[in-house]
């Protein structure tokens, strides 16, 4: 696989400052390609976001505080893309409206009442999740961290889910539309194969059983917005990532 496409895809879909040539000749309508790199991407994203919940969990000797300095990290690394398509996917979904005026409020770029709620449920559930291991007394902190640096492997991992063999829902271009339906069979089962890999050497077979239940949950969620919407837009894409987060965090107290 060609690095550039790691560089480009670290560049699009999260704000840490990469070099322009180290991308140089990638096309935007050819970054389908890096979804294979999404996995390692979540990784870089957990490694950063988890070495700053670490460092707050020692100095302030607070759970709680370091929880909410991971979401935080994440919601940075990613200027809240993800999280703008889950309130947008939430808030045409939940509308009940035709399939067309769905897709028309969630290229809104207002906030709705939906949308708002989806946001407050997930900033909450991955706070929660994540105090919950960090103040568990039957893990380490090593081991805590090594299930949080997961959760962005997982969630990442699982969009693939909602690319392969779908449909764009929109006519004409759009951001998803360089993903949605054009990645070959390869290439899904390469994501697949490099989440699982990624989360068992982290986070051991507790994230992987958690990780097969998040990747059943998100293939019925994509189900059911290819119901509702026709297909897959850029928003269902950035909801399943957030989903995908939430879901692995929570079934981390199942398996």
């Amino acid at each position: 696989m060609n690095l550039k496409y790691l560089w480009a895809t670290l560049q699009f879909i999260t704000r840490i400052p990469v070099p322009q040539r180290w991308s140089e000749g990638t096309e935007f309508q050819q970054y389908g390609r890096g979804v294979p790199f999404f996995p390692v991407v979540g990784l870089i994203a957990g490694i950063i976001a988890t070495l700053l919940t670490v460092w707050i969990a020692q100095a302030a000797h607070s759970p709680l505080i370091a929880a909410l300095g991971y979401v935080l990290a994440l919601i940075l690394i990613t200027g809240g893309f993800h999280l703008d398509g889950l309130a947008d996917t939430c808030d045409g979904i939940f509308s009940a409206r035709k399939r067309e005026r769905m897709l028309e409020i969630m290229r809104d770029s207002r906030i709705g009442t939906h949308g708002c709620l989806a946001l407050i449920f997930a900033l909450m559930a991955k706070s929660a999740a994540a105090y919950e291991l960090l103040a568990s007394s039957s893990l380490s902190l090593t081991t805590a961290a090594g299930l949080l640096i997961c959760a962005p492997v997982a969630g990442r991992t699982c969009m693939s889910l909602v690319m392969y063999n779908q449909r764009y829902a929109r006519e004409g271009e759009g951001m998803g539309n360089i993903y949605i339906g054009r990645i070959t069979l390869r290439q899904f089962v390469i994501t697949l194969a490099t989440g699982a890999v990624i989360v068992t050497v982290a986070g051991g077979m507790k994230a992987l059983g958690a990780l097969i239940i998040t990747a059943f949950i998100i293939y019925g969620l994509g189900r059911y917005f290819r119901h509702h919407l026709g297909g897959q837009t850029g928003d269902t894409l950035g909801a399943a990532e957030e989903c995908g987060e939430i879901i692995f965090l929570l079934a981390l107290f199942w398996v």
